[in-house]
């Protein structure tokens, strides 16, 4: 598969996952449809995964089949009038730039947890 095919489908999954995130934030999307759009659109937006990318094989396997199976999921239960709407938002907020602030959110959370842990488990060995 050529590179330019990869950068075409990778921006073809972020521009769905946009459109499940803003399809989310509809009201008028069931609560059910919300909360699982919510979930999706913020696992593959995080930088963290439940399956780290460095273990062989299945580190990809979240990314490659847990999330378009999400955003296929949310996007069949979701309402054609919603998705039509969620669409036009995210090719409009495509074509803006990144924001660093959300990334540093994003930092920051993680680090505060990593640390948590750290933390956790320091005591634990030190007990």
């Amino acid at each position: 598969m050529a590179l330019a095919t990869l950068k075409t489908q990778a921006h073809q999954i972020k521009k769905h996952t946009l459109t499940v995130f803003f399809a989310a934030r509809d009201p008028r999307t069931p609560v059910v449809v919300r909360l699982l759009a919510a979930l999706v659109a913020a696992y593959a937006l995080s930088p963290i995964d439940l399956i780290p990318d460095f273990i062989p094989v299945i580190g990809y396997l979240d990314d490659l089949l847990l999330v378009p199976l999400g955003l296929a999921l949310v996007v069949r239960l979701t309402p054609p009038a919603v998705m039509k709407s969620a669409q036009l938002q995210a090719e409009r907020a495509a074509r803006q730039p990144i924001s660093y602030t959300a990334a540093a959110v994003f930092v920051l959370i993680w680090g505060f947890l990593v640390w948590m842990f750290a933390s956790w488990v320091f005591n634990a060995v030190r007990s």
